[in-house]
């Protein structure tokens, strides 16, 4: 037994009863993304902010009520969730804004955001009876499941494309999934899954396809509103790329807001690369989100690289119903941004969680936020993920380091280079 109603296509509005659907609304292909609905009448009489406060359970099973699994489900071995929320009172004055925190979530299991997701994953496909479970990715969300799955015994093949950082093809690798390399990008790669998961019968994690993917993403909302006391942020800066990590992050707020604890709900201002700007260019010129065509995608940022956002009707939607906005930032200032994260935070982030930091920097000079305003940004993975990015900022922003011979004499002679 859950709390999910039923669920409504994102182009039609048609409705599924609970039990009726399966990922989308067959009367749009694969576009027809489904938003799953809750009974939130039935869920608030036996879930209060008081039943949770006790709970001992610091994962995101302590939503459970909130999310789209039976009561009984057990999750992943691993632990998802409980990632810090980082006070930067230091880079709010900075800033010249009230106050300023960073969501870490490089510090799940597998090092990035997915996990969210592919914990929701995983119990879907058990609860479903999948002998197999499949998704396409540009990296993190393969490794997010392939690390989930491999805590369960569960069988997967992930894929992605050729190109993807070595760092994240290793984790899939160590955990023993079934990869195939794609000599294309991730488009290519989601449409050959599409198609690989329709004729084998395997359970589909794609993103923007599985609805369910954006209720495990929207546990991220849950988190920084209870570690703010249920007083939400003024604005959240989310990277994007599919786009359904702003559409959950979305999501988990409006649930939030429809049980009564939290007052408002926040601005979302979604981070895209230059060479990935899909979404900005629609949102900017009032596009056809539906019927507007793929564009190439190029950017050092691989995990928002997307030339056809798939949950781009719940990302457009995440932004307008906010009146929130998107801005773009160049790889450039994506590159800088990393060294300059971690060394005024400790936080090193991937070029895709750097890319909100650099949007951050960029909406506090466009002066799009106010200086009363509480600001939450997310960090979508760890830096870890993808080496050879964060090298070229060493490279870029000309770091100096030193080699020295092993002795005292030869360290007097850098000493006074030294920032100390």
């Amino acid at each position: 037994m859950n709390y999910v109603s039923h669920a409504t296509c994102m182009i039609c509005n048609k409705t599924f009863e609970k039990g009726k659907f399966d990922y989308i609304c067959p009367d749009h292909g694969n576009e027809g993304i489904l938003d799953i609905k809750y009974d939130y009448d039935a869920i608030k009489k036996e879930f209060t902010k008081e039943t949770l406060a006790v709970d001992k359970d610091l994962s995101i099973w302590r939503y459970k009520p909130l999310l789209p699994v039976e009561k009984t489900s057990k999750g992943p071995n691993l632990s998802v969730g409980n990632t810090p929320l980082l006070n930067l009172d230091s880079l709010a004055d900075g800033l010249g804004i009230k106050a300023f925190y960073l969501k870490d979530d490089g510090r799940l299991p597998t090092a990035s955001f997915k996990d969210r997701a592919s914990a929701i994953a995983v119990v879907k496909a058990k609860e479903a009876g999948a002998k197999v479970i499949t998704t396409a990715s540009t990296g993190n969300a393969a490794a997010a499941l392939s690390g989930l799955c491999a805590s369960m015994g569960q069988a997967n093949v992930i894929f992605v494309p050729a190109s993807a950082p070595q760092a994240k093809i290793a984790q899939l690798l160590m955990f023993g999934s079934n990869v195939m390399l794609v000599d294309g990008t991730y488009d290519d790669a989601f449409d050959l899954c599409l198609k690989v998961a329709d004729e084998y019968g395997w359970y589909n994690r794609n993103t923007g396809y599985n609805p369910y993917m954006s209720e495990g993403k929207k546990t991220c909302s849950f988190e920084i509103c209870e570690q703010l006391a249920w007083k939400a942020p003024d604005v959240i800066f989310v990277s994007v790329g599919d786009g359904c990590i702003i559409g959950g992050i979305h999501k988990g707020l409006r649930d939030l807001f429809e049980m009564g604890w939290i007052d408002k709900i926040p601005r979302l201002i979604g981070v895209q690369a230059e060479g990935s700007s899909y979404m900005y260019q629609a949102w900017k010129n009032k596009e056809n989100i539906v019927t507007k065509p793929a564009t190439k995608a190029v950017t050092i940022a691989d995990s928002i690289s997307a030339g056809l956002p798939r949950d781009r009707i719940k990302a457009l939607d995440a932004v307008n119903m906010t009146h929130g906005a998107f801005i773009i930032v160049s790889d450039e200032e994506i590159i800088r941004a990393i060294p300059d994260l971690a060394q005024k935070t400790g936080v090193f982030a991937e070029p895709a969680g750097a890319a909100t930091w650099a949007g951050v920097k960029k909406a506090v000079q466009d002066r799009m936020i106010n200086p009363d305003e509480t600001v939450v940004m997310i960090n979508t993975g760890s830096g870890l993920k993808d080496i050879n990015s964060a090298m070229k900022a060493v490279e870029l922003t000309d770091m100096k380091y030193f080699k020295v011979e092993p002795s005292i004499n030869e360290f007097r002679k850098i000493a006074s280079d030294l920032k100390l």
